[in-house]
């Protein structure tokens, strides 16, 4: 049995909901693309380099981006380590949903053939 400790659900709590927002999860693609500042990223997107910048701070508070400063602009890239997690989450969910998918089937494998299409068969035309 897995133990999670608060700050990991909380830092899960932050990163999906970081990804929650097509603006950020294609700030994060440019990201992991190579090192951009928040300046170049803003000319991507048809709004103000504040709002960008907002977004970009929502994926650095997750883990998502580590931005750093060089001379007067802050450059942003991705932080792979948080992105890894976030995918062996989201690995852990589709396995234990893949297994209630097979033990479905298997229940439904040991039934007779005429209860199964019986049970799915409105009463009116049966």
């Amino acid at each position: 049995m897995v133990v999670r400790h608060a700050d990991d659900e909380e830092r899960a709590d932050l990163v999906f909901s970081a990804l929650g927002d097509a603006t950020r999860r294609d700030i994060l693609r440019r990201a992991a693309l190579g090192e951009h500042s928040v300046s170049a990223l803003a000319r991507h997107y048809p709004v103000s380099f504040a709002a960008v910048q907002k977004h970009v701070a929502v994926l650095e508070r997750a883990g998502l981006v580590v931005k750093r400063r060089h001379g007067r602009e802050h450059l942003v890239s991705t932080d792979v380590t948080t992105v890894r997690h976030a995918r062996e989450q989201l690995e852990i969910l589709e396995s234990l949903w893949r297994d209630r998918l097979d033990r479905f089937g298997d229940v439904l494998a040991e039934l007779p053939r005429t209860q199964v299409l019986t049970t799915h068969v409105p009463q009116e035309e049966r």
